[in-house]
């Protein structure tokens, strides 16, 4: 992980579940991490089995000019992206893995900014873990960031967090960089299939009410 904001969110995350695989919705704090709130997401699984934003933060809602309540997370990606992003979080969350994700924000004609994306699972006050927390964060801010808002992400690579190390410099499992996209043959793309494989509030926040209480 680059971003302090990643850093932060995993090291509570972590402290937060303790010796259990993932912790509750229902733990978070939102006073505890009220520095890093506005770089903030919650997303939540819906009945439908798509997977959208619950709650975001304003730093996340400007960078997209946009708000984001009720969107998909695939949305956020480019169209030929979309089915990989949404397995990548189903993933997250029936794997309970946490994943780093390096891509790029795409803005008309500005350079691509790399940007890092990480993904915790959370459960749900039923037990079911159907929620994620994250965080978005481009590694810089250019000039052109406060005028021309990011269109698309471009997913570059993903990694693995290994939850049972603490170092998480050292001892997570490599960035898996991401192949060129073929033509659509019917078949999961080799791509596809190594991801697959891979994966086992309040300050600055928005609050989308909708779905379940928590």
């Amino acid at each position: 992980m680059r971003s302090k904001t990643a850093i932060e969110i995993y090291a509570y995350w972590d402290a937060l579940r303790g010796h259990r695989d993932v912790p509750s919705r229902s733990q978070i704090e939102p006073g505890q991490i009220r520095n890093i709130l506005s770089d903030l997401f919650i997303l939540e699984k819906t009945p439908r089995g798509d997977i959208r934003f619950r709650l975001a933060g304003t730093r996340i809602c400007s960078l997209f000019a946009r708000e984001l309540r009720g969107s998909t997370f695939d949305a956020l990606w480019l169209a030929s992206q979309t089915g990989r992003l949404a397995r990548i979080a189903d993933n997250v969350m029936t794997e309970k893995t946490p994943v780093v994700l390096s891509a790029s924000s795409l803005a008309g004609t500005a350079d691509r900014l790399p940007t890092e994306i990480i993904l915790l699972p959370l459960r749900s006050p039923d037990g079911v873990v159907d929620r994620i927390i994250g965080a978005l964060v481009p590694h810089s801010r250019p000039l052109w960031l406060e005028a021309t808002p990011v269109n698309y992400l471009d997913l570059d690579g993903i990694r693995v967090l290994d939850i049972e190390k603490t170092n998480l410099f050292m001892q997570s499992r490599p960035e898996k960089p991401l192949p060129a996209p073929r033509q659509h043959t019917g078949h999961s793309t080799m791509g596809d299939q190594g991801i697959a494989g891979a994966i086992r509030r309040v300050l600055h926040l928005r609050v989308f009410e909708g779905g379940r209480n928590d």
